[in-house]
């Protein structure tokens, strides 16, 4: 009896998988997903450096979650094969201290991180179709900005005479691999789950009263999974 249960659902299972898709891909297409995103940035370990050598007491900084919307439009170069454009909107990272620093809130950041990937489609006449990618970010970072509690932490450590501080960190070109997968609602709108890594290197230059006063080397590396609505033209 367990035996037969467990071939009825696998047989429903394979039915479901290999059904008619309500909106299959063909070459052609124009694929547009709308996402609600969630960017986890995972930094490595770094340490500030003041004239190319490591402060006696290390610190760090890390880089805190954030939310922001995206859209992608894909167009389907083959059945399977596709060229996607991210046009994420910016999100807004708050920097914080790590090592001797742990506890300072340093500042903020926004990120606009467009790119462009290749997208494999593996069931594009299927009403679930998984797909993996791969390309080319380059992601902008602007509106920097440092705190007071900032300030105040680099006028003790430098004993004194600090009126102001400043942060900036440069652009910076990665790779981005992605996987998800699409789920047909009817034949016009499916839903669309999705997971991007970024493997980003870049640099943070940090200022006192003007001039630059040391920097830190530091993996991004952030995580953005997405879940949103896709249409096609």
């Amino acid at each position: 009896m367990k035996k037969q249960k467990l071939l009825m659902a696998t047989t429903a299972i394979s039915a479901l998988l290999a059904s008619s898709s309500l909106m299959a891909i063909e070459k052609g297409d124009i694929l547009i997903n709308a996402r609600i995103l969630n960017v986890a940035p995972d930094v490595d370990t770094n340490q500030v450096k003041a004239g190319g050598a490591a402060l006696a007491a290390p610190a760090g900084i890390d880089v805190d979650d954030a939310n922001s919307l995206g859209v992608d439009i894909t167009y389907m170069m083959t059945d399977n094969f596709g060229v996607e454009l991210m046009l994420d909107t910016s999100s807004k990272h708050d920097i914080t201290g790590t090592g001797n620093l742990s506890g300072v809130d340093i500042g903020e950041v926004s990120v606009l991180p467009p790119s462009v990937i290749a997208v494999w489609h593996f069931m594009p006449k299927n009403n679930i179709r998984p797909y993996v990618g791969a390309g080319i970010n380059y992601t902008i970072f602007f509106d920097d900005s440092t705190t007071n509690e900032f300030t105040s932490t680099m006028d003790v450590v430098l004993g004194g005479g600090v009126t102001s501080t400043d942060v900036s960190v440069d652009d910076a070109f990665s790779i981005i691999v992605q996987a998800g997968l699409d789920i047909d609602i009817n034949k016009d709108w499916y839903v669309s789950f999705d997971a991007k890594y970024i493997d980003m290197d870049t640099t943070a230059d940090i200022k006192v009263n003007g001039a630059k006063a040391a920097k830190v080397n530091f993996d991004v590396n952030p995580l953005v999974l997405g879940v949103g609505i896709g249409t096609k033209f």
